[in-house]
């Protein structure tokens, strides 16, 4: 692929190297990494928090050694939506190289977890949602809660709105604490009960298919994204536990 094309959208020619090195490589470490993407060991850290901070990569510690892997490519989407002057002409760029970045990371091995970091890459993992859920499918909340994250009131309004729209439904257990408070959008097509007081925590649960992510709703937002059908299998049977003695509103 033309380098070119992900600097025209805004990512310096490291950065552009190094995410479609992991894009390759999938879940890795980064010395390979840096061989991949053809930039010196020293630089490759730094690479990588920036393209952490702007919701194009992740990073998991296993043991004492860190492991770096992509996100998902269609957030190169969301990425450019902040530019104002070229967006439409970006945005095309983005749409014509996407089949080719997703036949590149489907063809690499799929890491067992990611951490997210900040706002962005929380709210990235609910966008996701949207794209790979279809109409009447069913994804589950244990937990869901607001806590002190500045904007996420905003941004699950057009969420849940989105989602309604595209005939998405959710089961959810929310905390105690959102009991009447909820955004309205949130109710629709949706079967919402609410967690006794004592289960109350800044933790959240949201599962589907093969995936769990447990994220902290602190003011600095942090995520695990498990890639795991057995362990989305266990959460089931603890989400179906807690429904029965959830309340409704």
């Amino acid at each position: 692929m033309d380098l070119r094309l992900l600097e025209s959208i805004g990512l310096t020619q490291g950065e552009a190297k190094v995410y479609l090195a992991l894009l390759k490589l999938g879940e890795t470490k980064t010395g390979p990494l840096a061989k991949e993407a053809q930039v010196s060991s020293s630089k490759v850290y730094k690479i990588l928090d920036r393209l952490i901070n702007k919701g194009l990569a992740g990073q998991i510690t296993k043991g004492k050694i860190q492991y770096f892997s992509s996100i998902e490519p269609k957030r190169l989407a969301e990425f450019i939506d902040k530019k104002e002057e070229e967006i439409e002409k970006e945005r095309t760029i983005i749409n014509d190289i996407l089949p080719e970045l997703e036949l590149i990371r489907n063809s690499s091995k799929k890491p067992n977890a990611t951490i997210y970091e900040g706002f962005k890459a929380i709210t990235n993992f609910f966008k996701n949602i949207l794209d790979e859920l279809k109409k009447d499918d069913v994804y589950y909340v244990i937990g869901a809660n607001y806590g002190d994250v500045k904007g996420l009131r905003e941004f699950f309004y057009n969420y849940h709105s989105q989602r309604a729209k595209k005939g998405i439904i959710v089961k959810m257990l929310a905390n105690y604490n959102v009991k009447g408070n909820l955004e309205k959008t949130t109710h629709k097509k949706a079967y919402i009960r609410y967690l006794p007081e004592l289960f109350a925590s800044k933790m959240q649960i949201t599962f589907y298919k093969d995936k769990a992510f447990i994220h902290l709703v602190t003011k600095n937002p942090s995520g695990f994204l498990i890639y795991n059908e057995e362990i989305v299998k266990s959460f089931k049977s603890y989400f179906e536990t807690l429904w029965k003695i959830g309340k409704q509103q």
